[in-house]
């Protein structure tokens, strides 16, 4: 599967980046591709490194103002023009989607697909990996949203909620007939 994960560029902490690694690492032991921000600093390098260490490939979707960070050594590598172009190019080139930890444009990148789904223009798997209950907020939001009828489909049809990478990853294969 080509997996894409919206995360942060950020350098974190241990308790971030050891379950980026872990996922990332089981990621590449199962032969899939990342598609990623093409970053190679914090969070993005963390998660790069374990995939391409574990024998996974490395799909990268660039920016133009970003294009000095980027991943020297990629299996391929997109520029885009503007993070708008970005968006569409990662979510193309996807099968299934992670949320992992992140900021503003993370927030963005999940926002868009959850909102492509609502309305019923991609069928990819979504994945919200809740590590160190960093989502803890926006998930009680989600399901307050589906309590009060702001959503026209079912949460869960929309997001699934994983607490740990074994699960997350666990879900995507199920849900695309790969074991």
């Amino acid at each position: 599967m080509n997996i894409c994960v919206f995360l942060s560029a950020a350098d974190l902490d241990d308790r971030y980046t050891r379950p980026a690694r872990e996922f990332a690492k089981l990621l590449g032991k199962g032969g899939h591709t990342l598609v990623w921000g093409g970053s190679d600093v914090g969070l993005m390098k963390v998660v790069a490194d374990g995939v391409q260490e574990a024998g996974g490939r490395l799909v990268g979707v660039s920016v133009e103002f970003l294009a000095a960070r980027t991943r020297p050594v990629a299996d391929e590598m997109v520029i885009a023009k503007d993070l708008a172009e970005r968006k569409r190019l990662l979510l193309e080139k996807a099968d299934a989607v992670v949320i992992m930890v992140g900021g503003t444009g993370t927030l963005d990148e999940a926002t868009e697909i959850l909102e492509l789904k609502k309305h019923g223009k991609s069928d990819k798997p979504v994945v919200l990996l809740n590590t160190a209950g960093f989502y803890d907020g926006l998930k009680e939001q989600l399901r307050r949203m589906d309590a009060e009828g702001f959503l026209p489909r079912p949460l869960t049809d929309l997001v699934f909620f994983a607490e740990e990478a074994v699960g997350a990853l666990a879900y995507l294969e199920e849900s695309q007939g790969v074991a």
